[in-house]
């Protein structure tokens, strides 16, 4: 299992330069990867501070985790990220998702008929990254395009994918799922069987599958865990992700974190890794400077 980070505990900074700094220590700390989810209402735009990352930051994947759909056209996206892609080169994941009803409510969006949704954004999207043209004609999304930018390599693309429709739309036609909020045990018995008979049924290489969890090494893991789930209550309000919650057994955000002392937070990663996770994108949640460097430091040791 690869380890990177996520820097999305950064978005509400609002400063480009802050997880640019971020991304680079990253990178010279020896990780694979760095994401950065884009906040539908928030105003911070993930492929513009990506486009900034990568001129600043070289050899490591950026990822979008996630770019919310509805807001986008599919041709929009795609043009995005090729021009990204064309400036940083070819080491960009797109991560895309549906969001959340609510979300999209804030934006005057509807929400109505998401997995259909889901399908024609990325009968149009992929195609665009893939080959830099498309003609699609769907229920909720139609589009006659050809790109200025002829893709050297494919973008992959992994989409925010819980539900079972979601997922096996998922494996049928993205590289993989990026996952918020999922624990182990639904990794092994919902999201890795579900996603990877999809992709097998459609012919595809077995998929990706990106989790992020909170982390934090720490001699107070009961206050450690209450902070969490005092800060990050929402999380466990929203429908996608309280579903999520009952399949692993937990009440709260806290519950699902990797948190205790460096043994145990070992142990609770290596969890993920034998659960079927291809990727760990470590969203480190410190409470002070001591578990700050206790939790780099054994992210650090766990790349090897």
């Amino acid at each position: 299992m690869k380890i990177g980070i996520n820097g999305t505990g950064l978005v509400q900074r609002a400063s480009v330069d802050a997880i640019a700094d971020h991304a680079q220590q990253a990178a010279a700390d020896g990780f694979s990867s760095y994401w950065l989810a884009e906040h539908p209402t928030g105003g911070l735009d993930a492929l513009t501070v990506l486009t900034v990352v990568g001129l600043r930051v070289p050899d490591i994947e950026l990822g979008t985790a996630v770019v919310p759909t509805f807001p986008r056209h599919p041709m929009v996206l795609a043009g995005q990220t090729l021009t990204v892609r064309s400036v940083i080169g070819n080491r960009l994941t797109l991560g895309i998702g549906l969001s959340h009803e609510v979300m999209m409510s804030q934006l005057g969006l509807s929400f109505d008929r998401p997995i259909r949704h889901l399908k024609d954004y990325l009968s149009v999207l992929v195609p665009l990254l893939e080959d830099g043209k498309v003609a699609y004609e769907g229920e909720s999304i139609t589009c006659n395009a050809d790109s200025f930018f002829q893709p050297e390599a494919r973008c992959p693309v992994v989409v925010a994918a819980l539900g079972p429709q979601a997922l096996k739309v998922t494996g049928r036609l993205a590289d993989g799922t990026t996952l918020a909020w999922v624990g182990p045990r639904t990794v092994r018995e919902h999201i890795k069987p579900v996603l990877t008979e999809a992709a097998a049924a459609a012919d595809r290489p077995a998929p990706r599958i990106i989790a992020t969890l909170p982390i934090c090494v720490t001699d107070d893991e009961e206050r450690v865990r209450t902070v969490i789930s005092r800060t990050l209550t929402m999380y466990g309000e929203l429908p996608s992700y309280k579903a999520m919650f009952e399949r692993e057994g937990v009440a709260e955000p806290g519950d699902l974190a990797l948190v205790g002392s460096a043994s145990r937070v070992s142990e609770l990663v290596a969890e993920l890794a034998e659960a079927g996770v291809t990727d760990y994108a470590a969203s480190e949640f410190t409470t002070n400077e001591q578990e700050r460097d206790q939790t780099r430091d054994l992210l650090k040791t766990l790349i090897g």
